[in-house]
């Protein structure tokens, strides 16, 4: 298993855009291009609201802390969780000190009684839907969040903004091994320097790169900087 060194690692959003189209990603990694539209910007409001409130919130059994920098060697990845909040486990839950996978069930916290178990949770406009590149993104922090504490993450959650709903994630296998394929691909497509050639699809419409990207009428240009460099000189 490849262990990736700090400069190697790769922005933890990105898995995002990577299962959304290879492309997208490429364009803002290899070719550091952004451009927004409504949803983005809704979007970055919505994350702004949450960095702004810096706070420690104590409530009973429920810990939250908000900005958390997460990192994974083993991934690749680096990043900011929105929230993360720890829950406290009850006695019950807490029948062994270890899963069988050989993590913690939970951690102490300064101050607090007992052993707390880390929930990830991800903000995002729009409507509660089930999305691929959303769910693994969360998984990734949990996995960073894995990695960095020894604690096992089994669930987390993904908070929409405009219904003010969770919309709750198991981290089951097949997500993590989807998560881990993600990461992998990432590397290797960023590593090669090359963006993928377009190509029009009908989700092109609601992507924020559209008019950069321009799929309908680059689907042979593989570099986007190229070709608007091209016409620049024209």
């Amino acid at each position: 298993m490849k262990i990736f060194t700090e400069e190697e690692l790769l922005p933890l959003s990105l898995i995002q855009h990577l299962l959304f189209c290879q492309r997208r990603a490429a364009l803002v990694e290899i070719e550091g291009l952004w451009e927004d539209n409504l949803f983005t910007v809704e979007g970055t409001h919505l994350h702004q609201k949450v960095d702004d409130d810096l706070s420690l919130e104590s409530r009973g059994d429920l810990r939250v802390t908000r900005g958390l920098m997460l990192h994974s060697f083993e991934l690749g990845l680096s990043g900011k969780a929105d929230v993360v909040e720890f829950h406290r486990l009850s006695e019950a839950a807490v029948v062994s000190s270890l899963t069988p996978e050989g993590k913690a069930v939970g951690i102490p916290v300064a101050g607090a009684r007992g052993v707390w178990r880390p929930y990830p949770v991800d903000y995002k406009r729009g409507r509660l839907r089930y999305e691929e590149g959303f769910e693994a993104q969360l998984c990734a922090q949990a996995l960073c969040l894995e990695e960095m504490l020894g604690v096992a993450v089994p669930e987390g959650a993904i908070y929409y903004g405009k219904p003010r709903r969770r919309l709750v994630v198991m981290f089951d296998d097949h997500l993590r091994t989807n998560t881990r394929d993600a990461a992998r691909r990432l590397h290797e497509l960023v590593g090669s320097g090359k963006t993928p050639q377009a190509r029009y699809e009908k989700k092109c419409d609601s992507c924020s790169l559209l008019s950069l990207c321009m799929p309908k009428v680059t689907g042979s240009t593989k570099s986007v900087s190229k070709y608007l460099s091209r016409v620049l000189a024209d």
